[in-house]
């Protein structure tokens, strides 16, 4: 079976190495590949620091992708030669003032009852295992099996392997026979047969698909560079800082990701506001980000969904859709992957298919029922 992907993030990336490894042939379609949301991602693999009442499905999603992200980095490995820049590294989450504390004991007893793996810290035990800390934090929380990929490599690493089979165009329209979707047309005029195609956009637009349940919900990022030395950090550290959410993921070559925000502005360039706030509340918990340097300001529009699961299901006999992936697409890339190609196969046994159909909006919002123009 012949199959077009369209959107070459790591969603569209993982989809066709879950295709190929299947023995199924692929194009990857996509203007840009690797320069969306998946180039901005922090890549922390984190079921544990990212709970959240209420949520209990995308709780067993994030979960059950997360235990499998070992294998998929070693198939990865396997099949290229080459291995991502996987780091198994725990997570640490940081109250920074007293009022924080309880915003972290609600996670800590949020967790408990998921059955997730989370060890309440005194301030002076988070220090131990992270010098750079500062000295008045008031509390820790150590989720050992949160561990953390650097997107950059995978899609770096998949682009590799898959350079013969990526079509850099723009998708314009998805073409359909009385079979359904049966070919995709670039912008340039190109027509890309396949016997089934797969829309893993972010929030691209193609001819044919109308009225997906999603917003751009807009993250600024910063990456920056540490001193010559010893790394700053050794684990990535979640901070809640008068309760605003802040992150610094160390990459092995000494920098740090710092992030995110969280805007429904609309406005796709870095916003001086939201870097000021990062910032500020990154050095309230690690000082010594002052003596940094400023590698990279990015910004990028996240695909979410109203329950931040994504939409994995079948539009027609040849079309699947995989997209809305909000902030889990990199966490979620190795289920995303294995649910999306068990549906263009038409194998729909899998338990948390149904936890991420696109028509599960259907019956609530009949206006943003998803709708495959013929």
């Amino acid at each position: 079976m012949h199959v077009n992907i369209v959107g070459a993030g790591i969603i569209g990336l993982a989809t066709a190495f879950e295709l190929s490894s299947r023995g199924h042939s692929i194009t990857i379609i996509d203007p840009a590949p690797g320069q969306g949301a998946s180039y901005a991602a922090a890549g922390m693999l984190a079921p544990a620091a990212e709970t959240v009442w209420g949520q209990g499905p995308l709780h067993q999603l994030l979960a059950g992708s997360n235990a499998g992200y070992p294998r998929f980095v070693e198939r990865i490995e396997a099949s290229t030669g080459e291995r991502p820049d996987y780091l198994q590294s725990s997570t640490l989450v940081i109250a920074a003032e007293p009022a924080d504390r309880d915003a972290l004991h609600e996670l800590v007893a949020l967790q408990s009852s998921l059955g997730l793996a989370a060890e309440k810290l005194l301030p002076s035990q988070a220090r131990s295992l992270e010098p750079a800390l500062a000295s008045n934090i008031a509390g820790g929380v150590l989720c050992a099996e949160d561990h953390q990929i650097d997107p950059r490599s995978v899609v770096r690493i998949l682009l590799k392997h898959f350079a013969n089979h990526v079509i850099r165009e723009q998708a314009e329209e998805l073409l359909t026979d009385e079979a359904g979707t049966s070919a995709v047309r670039t912008t340039t005029g190109r027509v890309l047969e396949a016997d089934q195609t797969v829309i893993a956009t972010a929030l691209g637009t193609v001819k044919g698909l109308k009225d997906l349940p999603l917003r751009p919900v807009y993250g600024d990022i910063l990456r920056i560079q540490g001193p010559a030395g010893p790394a700053m950090l050794s684990r990535i550290v979640r901070g809640i800082v008068h309760r605003r959410n802040v992150y610094l993921v160390p990459r092995k070559d000494g920098s740090l990701v710092l992030g995110a925000s969280v805007r429904e502005d609309g406005n796709p360039e870095v916003n001086v506001g939201a870097m000021h706030t990062l910032l500020d509340d990154a050095r309230r918990l690690v000082p010594g980000i002052s003596d940094c340097t400023l590698n990279e300001l990015i910004a990028r529009p996240r695909p979410a969904t109203a329950d931040d699961r994504p939409l994995i299901g079948r539009l027609d006999p040849g079309l699947v859709l995989s997209t809305g992936y909000s902030r889990h697409g990199v966490l979620l890339s190795p289920l995303g992957s294995e649910l999306t190609a068990d549906l263009t196969e038409n194998n729909t046994t899998h338990p948390m298919l149904k936890d991420v159909d696109p028509q599960r909006f259907a019956t609530q919002h009949s206006t943003l029922a998803l709708e495959h123009l013929g």
